[in-house]
């Protein structure tokens, strides 16, 4: 481990070294936005050179992934943390969902998650595979029986995109004029939450009132 710069206080290990980067990006990026948060930036920040970033990552695409990450990582617990006590997965997603919209804007590193608004810094968006695959481990950790309201494990990945394309849509473009809290809980609970509750069972076992191809007949006209 090189022994100078770092404001003098050298990092002990690769570990530490990395974490100093991703700690002076993130404070790169609340004092310029992603867009304009640049390697070199990171690198005057932390008293080093670009060559010792570049040490430890390829690119300042990936330190913002990790900044982005670690953030998300301590959203996700107050979230889980919320939806304590939701009574089924309907219900967790609608006030999950809430959750975010009154949280994400007070907090610019969360919507690194989401790529708000600054998506050209590093070309991802809420719907590429990796926000999605979060998205899913995300869902994975609510408290709630997913196979309850027959959303099978491999689900997950597809709703966590319905969720993440929606969040970012309202974020991005509220409604004009703005819903207060109760109008946009309302319809979440309208439109999102039926899609996430099994119909009753007289109905799933109800016989359908069309005939089905093998049993309609042609009246006898003759």
């Amino acid at each position: 481990m090189a022994r100078h710069g770092w404001g003098g206080r050298p990092p002990a290990s690769d570990a530490e070294a990395r974490q100093r980067i991703v700690d002076a990006t993130a404070r790169c990026i609340d004092r310029h936005g992603v867009v304009k948060t640049t390697l070199s930036d990171v690198a005057n920040e932390l008293g080093v050179t670009r060559q010792t970033v570049y040490r430890h990552f390829n690119r300042i695409s990936d330190i913002v992934g990790e900044v982005a990450a670690q953030g998300a990582e301590s959203f996700v617990d107050r979230l889980v943390a919320h939806l304590q006590g939701a009574g089924d997965p309907a219900e967790a997603v609608v006030e999950g969902m809430m959750f975010c919209l009154r949280t994400i804007p007070t907090e610019p590193r969360l919507s690194l998650l989401l790529q708000l608004s600054d998506s050209a810094a590093f070309g991802r968006g809420a719907t590429a595979a990796d926000a999605v695959a979060y998205g899913a481990r995300m869902l994975r950790r609510f408290p709630v029986d997913w196979a309850d309201a027959g959303v099978g494990e491999d689900d997950l990945d597809g709703l966590a995109e319905i969720i993440m394309r929606l969040l970012t849509s309202l974020l991005e473009h509220p409604s004009e004029p703005p819903r207060d809290e109760a109008d946009l809980r309302a319809l979440l609970t309208r439109w999102l939450a039926p899609a996430l509750r099994r119909p009753p069972a007289s109905v799933r076992r109800s016989p359908s009132r069309h005939p089905s191809p093998e049993t309609a007949r042609v009246p006898n006209t003759r």
